[in-house]
């Protein structure tokens, strides 16, 4: 008997089933076995997959007929599911379900899928064991009844019931015994979806939070062209979804296709056996053309095959986990596919496809991709949930743990999907140790499929540089990473664009390196397993591991790299003394990677390895680096937040000298030269006061120095490092002056000077002439101009007069924060004829400075959150990129912006309340006013019949923590698409198309010449800005929505975007 209730979803689910069918599933189950357990768990299941669903309401059987409703519905499902349990046979309407069910598939094909709960199907063929009793009592029924027809009709029941159960027993089914409930119920899912061929508006469990995945792949099919062939290419890590999109992708839309073939896991079957590529040439043979009893044993022969095939039909072809070129030769050939033919490719290498024979022909195919990134920690939760809870938010009692572990899975789909099965029906304190669990676990389903990724890495030097990186580098810059690891025999730039390429590797806003956390601890599960129980006879030891390695004197030659971070250590604290030992270190010949933060280490340092390409000590302890130190073969010295007091000798100002001679002599050795040097990084040594020994220092390419408050002197040698490309003295605010040898390093491209109060003795760089980009933040400056240089005057609140003088190869030039007025501006910028990108944050300024205007090459404007500004008006039809996104919670002020008409494309960041809260335009393209303002006419045809509710009608808002307030409700004006703009903290209920975005960038440029529409969400699109989001500096905490009437108005261009 079917209990609980029928599910409606409206005209919006209807047309998921076929016409003439009501429902696409009738549930048949015996309710005191599994109303709310196993049964409850299908439905729910089969309902997120937008499988409508009938179950009956009624809990207790009235009467001895089936229900005349549950005919109905039995009739007008496309298929069955009969869940057989232990009291199934007892019920009369489940037999008599059973028996029409059976019939419907005689007659019209109605699918029936029999469930097997705890009962064995040849039970249910012999009517044994559980199901003898309730057949025998239907007999002992039959023989007790006196009347002769009801006799015979209870005779002929019984035959028609046990011909069903011995029919029913014979099909196909699936036996639960033995299976964990999740995964199972996922398989019937999959099994009803697939053979109904159901259009699903909601995707299935497995695809939570890639519904806008599903939209582009699904657009991709229908809108391609019939002329050519099609490629699209899916991307992501490993257990990122890509294998169940193209699997839901396929069940729907295969059938559209004269033939089709979906080739699951091919590196694997490809790997597993030495002719595993001819095995899966010959399926793919098998799927698009009649088999053949020829024996093939060439897999070139077998191409050969395939190409004849694919000439002749339009197809869908789906190539799963492609790993290297020879795979996708072997399979697609050379000589093209029919027209109008698909193929969908899986595959982590994002430079692949484009690679294969098929895209070095004379007609290329055209090609897309698709990458998967990490779900939101929403729709993590929804996904961790439906497999432990099978529902979409935690039981009572678990909401901690499920956020706990939404967050270590940081939106792995099928992290959450293994550890949510994992833990299904496992009470609370089970979820609280499962995560360190995990982390110990080498052998965790996670990080196997991970481990592949790793495994099919083209070379031992990818290999090695994901394992150091894994190990040390993770949150590094990039570039410095690049010239520490190339020092040590890795080739690193090529290295990481294979690793991005492959999803294991990814580069932040800031240019720090980065990893899922899951993929760095399966690196780290890599560099463990070369010794288990051993970590000093590992290649990199790091963290707790590294502290007892150092503390036991266990070091070995095994190791290249060590990571120790004493503020990561507060167990070992608080358990006795802290305090290393520099000979644990003397048996580390090979060490190369060296970062011991925050040590209190005694000893002779010339127990430090020789081979040390990257030393980094922060909290280096002593005021000045020790003489004995091995420095030879160092590339990359990091002592920031040291009590390091100076570096080598200055030599311009002997009393400096005279006492650093007393403390030391001199930091470096005497005429030791250190060839090798690139970085030397001092941030924050507030105790630093003088700078030298530069003449030792030939090869140094980067200098920073940030925040060395005490710093009083850099010495004038500093003209011999010529390789010097990047100089940071930023917050260097007791400088006296900057060496005027500056001007003879003719690679300097970045000079920082934030912070950095400026008078006319500490800087004069005149005559520089290549700097790629110099940021002068934090000062307040006025402007003069001369015939070869700009220069820029500082106010009299804190010296006399100073300049800096701007070369005229510069690329970029930073002047956040500056105080600067439109006014500050000289008349003429055009001797910058290389600047790219100009920043003019927070600044009071007004209008857009005209000599900004003059610059041939500018590609980047920022003015970000410069309050006052209320125009921009021709700027360089050269832009890119436009900022404007203002912060906080003031009314903007900016009321237009005006382009020139050979304006290139422009990306625009545009903060939302310009749109929202004030009178705003883009001269000949989008315009916001308020409605009593817009043409009578045009509001008419808008629907607005009745102008007199307009007047005077506001809506209450609500911005940052200010008290609520009314704005008007406006009109948003776009190429003749007319939408009313409501702003408000609740969502309208009559927005039915809702997604929730991180930031809007618009394309401008462009559409000027083309006349098409401007990118801004139109047409029942609701834009959401709630709930602290932050992106690139982006803060919101109100919403925004639009609600478009789509009216074009008359004469208005007819080409869409």
């Amino acid at each position: 008997m079917a209990v609980l209730s029928e599910h409606s979803q409206g005209s919006s689910s209807s047309s998921s089933t076929h016409k003439g069918h009501r429902y696409d599933v009738f549930l048949s189950f015996r309710g005191v076995d599994t109303r709310h357990g196993f049964t409850n768990h299908l439905y729910n299941a089969l309902i997120h997959a937008n499988i409508i669903t009938f179950l009956d309401d009624e809990e207790m059987e009235t009467g001895e007929d089936l229900k005349p409703e549950l005919k109905s519905a039995i009739k007008s499902s496309r298929a069955s599911i009969i869940v057989f349990s232990k009291n199934y046979a007892t019920s009369t309407w489940c037999l008599d379900e059973l028996v029409l069910i059976l019939e419907q598939r005689m007659k019209f094909n109605h699918v029936v899928i029999p469930i097997f709960y705890h009962v064995d199907p040849t039970d249910v063929r012999k009517q044994q064991s559980s199901l003898r009793d309730p057949i025998a009592k239907h007999r002992q029924k039959m023989e007790a009844e006196t009347n002769s027809n009801k006799r015979s009709q209870w005779s002929q029941k019984i035959e028609l019931w046990n011909k069903a159960l011995r029919e029913v027993a014979d099909l196909k089914g699936k036996d639960a015994n033995g299976r964990l409930e999740v995964e199972f119920i996922d398989e019937i899912v999959k099994d009803i979806f697939r053979r109904l061929h159901i259009p699903s508006r909601f995707p299935l469990p497995q695809l939570i939070g890639m519904e806008d995945s599903i939209k582009f792949v699904t657009s991709w099919l229908k809108n391609a062209s019939s002329h050519m062939l099609d490629i699209l290419t899916i991307l992501g890590m490993g257990g990122i979804g890509k294998t169940s999109l193209a699997k839901y992708v396929y069940a729907l839309h295969s059938h559209e296709f004269d033939t089709s073939s979906f080739i699951e896991d091919i590196s694997r079957k490809c790997d597993e056996k030495s002719n595993g590529m001819l095995d899966v040439q010959k399926k793919l043979c098998d799927d698009i053309s009649k088999p053949s009893s020829v024996q093939v044993l060439d897999d070139s022969i077998c191409t050969s095959m395939i190409e004849n095939a694919v000439m002749r039909k339009k197809m869908f072809l789906v190539l799963d986990d492609i790993s290297t070129l020879k795979q996708l030769d072997a399979l697609l050939g050379s000589n093209g596919f029919y027209p109008g033919s698909k193929i969908l490719i899986t595959t982590k290498d994002a430079w692949l496809t484009t690679s294969c024979t098929l895209f070095k022909t004379t007609v290329k195919p055209n090609h897309a991709t698709c990458e998967l990134n990490v779900l939101y920690e929403i729709n993590s939760q929804k996904l961790l949930c439906y497999h432990a809870f099978m529902c979409n938010h935690p039981k009572p009692g678990y909401e901690e743990v499920s956020e706990m572990l939404v967050k270590y899975c940081e939106g792995h789909p099928m992290a959450l999907k293994v550890l949510g099965r994992s833990l299904h029906n496992r009470d609370v304190s089970y979820w609280e140790g499962y995560i360190d669990r995990l982390k110990k676990e080498n052998d965790s389903p996670i990080n196997n499929v991970l481990r592949m990724s790793f495994d099919s890495l083209p070379s031992e030097n990818d290999k090695e540089l994901f394992k150091h990186i894994a190990c040390i580098f993770v949150g590094m810059d990039r570039d410095v990473s690049v010239t520490i690891l190339e020092a040590c025999d890795i080739e690193t730039r090529s290295g990481i664009t294979n690793l991005i390429d492959r999803g294991l590797l990814s580069i932040r806003w800031n240019n720090e390196l980065t990893m899922h956390q899951l993929v760095q601890e399966m690196g780290r599960f890599v560099v463990r397993d070369e010794s288990l129980y051993k970590p000093w006879e590992r290649s990199r030891i790091w963290g707790h591991e590294s502290f007892r390695v150092l503390k036991q004197k266990k070091g070995t030659d095994n190791a290249l790299g060590l990571s120790l971070d004493m503020r990561m250590l507060e167990k070992e604290k608080l358990h006795g003394s802290v305090e290393l030992k520099t000979e644990a270190l003397s048996k580390m010949d090979r060490l190369m990677l060296l970062q011991l933060n925050y040590v209190q280490i005694t000893g002779s340092y010339k127990n430090f390895p020789e081979e040390l390409r990257w030393l980094c000590m922060h909290g280096f302890p002593l005021k000045f680096i020790p003489s004995d130190l091995p420095m030879e073969n160092l590339v990359a010295l990091d002592m920031s937040y040291s009590n390091i007091e100076s570096f080598g000798v200055c030599c311009s100002n002997p009393q400096l000298q005279h006492r650093q001679k007393l403390l030391l002599g001199s930091c470096l050795k005497d005429n030791m030269v250190l060839v090798l040097l690139k970085i030397l990084n001092l941030s924050f040594c507030t105790q630093l006061y003088s700078l030298g020994g530069f003449d030792q220092l030939p090869a140094l390419e980067k200098l920073i120095l940030r925040g060395c408050t005490g710093l009083r002197e850099v010495c004038e040698s500093i003209e011999q490092c010529v390789e010097l490309v990047h100089i940071d003295f930023s917050y260097c605010n007791k400088l006296e002056k900057l060496p005027r040898s500056l001007v003879m390093l003719k690679k300097v491209k970045t000079l920082l000077l934030n912070g950095f109060y400026l008078d006319e003795s500490r800087i004069k760089l005149r005559d520089m002439d290549s700097s790629e980009m110099l940021k002068a933040n934090n000062i307040d400056i006025n402007t003069k101009t001369s015939s070869t240089t700009v220069v820029l005057q500082a106010t009299p609140s804190y010296s006399n007069f100073s300049v800096i003088s701007l070369p005229r190869n510069l690329v970029s030039l930073s002047l956040e924060n500056n105080n600067l007025s439109t006014e500050s501006f000289p008349m003429d910028f055009s001797c910058l004829s290389m600047l790219k990108e100009l920043y003019l944050d927070e600044n009071p300024i007004i209008s857009l400075p005209s000599c900004v205007r003059s610059l041939p090459k500018l590609e980047i404007l920022s003015m970000r959150d410069c309050k006052m500004l209320t125009t921009v008006e021709h700027p360089p039809h050269t832009l890119t990129f436009m900022n404007l996104f203002l912060h906080g919670i003031c009314k903007p002020l900016l009321r237009k912006v005006v382009f020139d008409p050979q304006m290139s494309p422009l990306k625009f960041s545009l903060g939302w309340r310009i749109l929202a809260l004030s009178s705003f335009e883009f001269e000949g393209m989008v315009k916001i006013q308020p409605m009593e303002g817009v043409e009578v006419k045009v509001l008419h045809c808008l629907g607005w019949n009745n102008l007199d509710l307009l007047k005077g009608r506001h809506v209450t808002t609500s911005i940052g923590y200010r008290e609520s307030e009314e704005s008007e409700i406006q009109m948003y004006y776009e190429f003749g698409i007319f939408s009313t703009i409501y702003e408000g903290k609740e969502m309208p209920i009559w927005i039915t198309h809702r997604s929730m975005v991180r930031k809007r960038l618009f394309d401008i440029g462009e559409y000027i010449l083309s006349k098409r529409r401007f990118l801004l969400p139109n047409l029942d699109i609701a834009l959401l800005r709630h709930g602290n989001l932050r992106g690139e500096g982006v803060h919101f905490k109100d919403k925004l929505y639009f609600k478009a009437l789509s009216q074009r108005k008359s004469g208005a261009p007819e080409d869409g975007p």
